[in-house]
C-alpha cells in the first residue's frame, strides 16, 4: 500500500521499478548449473506434455470413433502417428515461411471484402428508398 502511496503522491509512473530489469537480468543472476538444471527441467516437462497430448489422443479415439463409427481402436504409437499425419495434412511440414506473407495477403483482402459487405448492407439494397 505505501509503494501506492509513493507512486500517486510522487508522481512515478512506474511503480514496478524493480521488474525493469525483466528476465534477462534475472536470467543472468543465475550460475552455470542453475541454468543447466532448469534446462533439464524444461525439457523433461516439455516431453511429458506431448506424452499427455498423445495420450489423450489416444483416450478420445477409443472412447468416440469405436462406437459412433465402428473403427477399431488405436494404441498409443497408432495415436501419435495419427497426430503426426494430422499435422502433415493440414498444417505443412513448416518449411520456410514463404506462407505466411501469402497467408497475411489473404486475410488483409478477406477483411476488406468483409468491410466492404457490410458498408454496402448497411446502406439498403439499391433502389430502395430509405425510410
Amino acid at each position: 500500500m505505501s509503494s501506492v502511496k509513493n507512486v500517486l503522491v510522487d508522481g512515478d509512473p512506474d511503480p514496478c521499478k524493480d521488474d525493469e530489469k525483466g528476465f534477462d537480468a534475472w536470467w543472468e543472476e543465475r550460475s552455470l548449473p542453475q541454468k543447466i538444471l532448469l534446462g533439464i527441467l524444461f525439457a523433461i516437462g516439455g516431453i511429458g506434455l506431448l506424452a499427455l497430448f498423445g495420450l489423450g489422443v489416444m483416450l478420445l479415439w477409443n472412447w468416440l470413433m469405436p462406437d459412433i463409427f465402428g473403427l477399431k481402436q488405436l494404441n498409443y504409437w497408432q495415436a501419435w502417428g495419427l497426430l503426426v499425419l494430422c499435422w502433415i495434412l493440414f498444417k505443412g511440414f513448416g518449411f520456410g515461411d514463404s506462407n505466411s506473407s501469402s497467408e497475411r495477403r489473404r486475410k488483409r483482402q478477406l477483411r476488406r471484402y468483409m468491410r466492404e459487405g457490410q458498408s454496402s448492407a448497411e446502406e439498403g439494397p439499391a433502389g430502395s428508398p430509405e425510410v
